[in-house]
C-alpha cells in the first residue's frame, strides 16, 4: 500500500510540474523531484499508458547522438487541473441574453440544435425508433455508461444519469430545452423532460411522447416553459 501510495505521489508531483514548467526529460524531472531516473521512467509509462502525458523527440542540444524525449501534458493530462469553463458559459448566455434579448438567445440555441441534428442525421438513417433512441444515448459522450432507453408499456424514455454540463443547467436550464429540441427533431416525436437533476431528482428523464408525432419539416426552436404550455 505505501508503494502504491508513493508512486501515485510521484505521478502528480510530475503532472504538476509539466504543467508549471513545461515540456521535461526523464531527467530534468528526476532532478527536481529528487528521485532516480529508473523511478520517473517507470511512473512516466503509466502516465503515458492513461493518455495524460506524451513525449516528443528532440534534437539533443548536446550535439549529435540520440534525441531527447521531451514529456509534456495531454489534453486529457490538462483537464486535471481546474478549469472555469462552467463560468463562462454562464457568462456567455447571460451576455448574449442581456445584450441582445431572450429572442437572440433563442436564435442561439436555435443555431445550436441545427448544428446537432446536422452532425447526428447521417448516423440515424434507416433506423426504427427505438434504434435511434439507443444511438442517442451518445448523445452527450460516447459509449456514455450513465444513459440509457427504457421501454414500458408502449412508453420510450432516455433516462440521464449524469449531465456534463450540470453545473451551467442548474444556473441556466434554459440550456437544457437544446437537448429537448434536438431529441425531438431527431426522433420525429415531442419529447419532455418529466423529472430533472434542477428538481432534485437525481437524473434527466426525457419521455417521447409517442401519440404526437412532429411534421418532417419542423425546425422551430421552444423553450422548455413554452413547450410545457401548449
Amino acid at each position: 500500500m505505501a508503494q502504491e501510495q508513493t508512486a501515485s505521489t510521484v505521478q502528480q508531483k510530475i503532472l504538476a510540474l509539466l504543467k508549471q514548467h513545461g515540456g521535461a526529460t526523464l531527467a530534468d524531472l528526476a532532478g527536481r523531484l529528487d528521485v532516480s531516473y529508473e523511478a520517473v521512467r517507470q511512473q512516466m509509462r503509466q502516465l503515458e499508458a492513461t493518455e495524460l502525458v506524451t513525449a516528443q523527440r528532440q534534437p539533443n542540444p548536446a550535439g549529435p547522438g540520440r534525441p531527447l524525449h521531451v514529456y509534456a501534458l495531454t489534453p486529457a493530462g490538462e483537464h486535471l487541473f481546474p478549469k472555469n469553463y462552467d463560468d463562462l458559459a454562464v457568462g456567455l448566455l447571460d451576455a448574449v441574453g442581456d445584450e441582445f434579448g431572450q429572442e437572440a438567445l433563442r436564435r442561439v440555441l436555435a443555431r445550436l440544435a441545427e448544428a446537432q441534428v446536422a452532425q447526428w442525421e447521417p448516423r440515424l438513417a434507416g433506423l426504427s425508433l427505438e434504434e435511434r433512441l439507443v444511438t442517442l444515448t451518445d448523445i452527450y459522450i460516447e459509449q456514455d455508461p450513465f444513459t440509457e432507453v427504457t421501454a414500458e408499456a408502449g412508453s420510450l424514455q432516455l433516462v440521464e444519469r449524469n449531465c456534463p454540463y450540470l453545473n451551467v443547467a442548474t444556473k441556466r436550464p434554459a440550456l437544457c430545452s437544446l437537448t429537448v429540441s434536438v431529441l425531438s427533431r431527431l426522433l420525429g416525436y415531442r419529447v419532455s423532460r418529466t423529472q430533472r437533476f434542477q428538481d432534485g431528482d437525481g437524473r434527466c428523464v426525457f419521455h417521447v411522447h409517442l401519440d404526437e408525432p412532429l411534421e418532417p419539416a419542423v425546425e422551430i426552436f421552444e423553450f422548455e416553459a413554452e413547450m410545457e404550455r401548449r
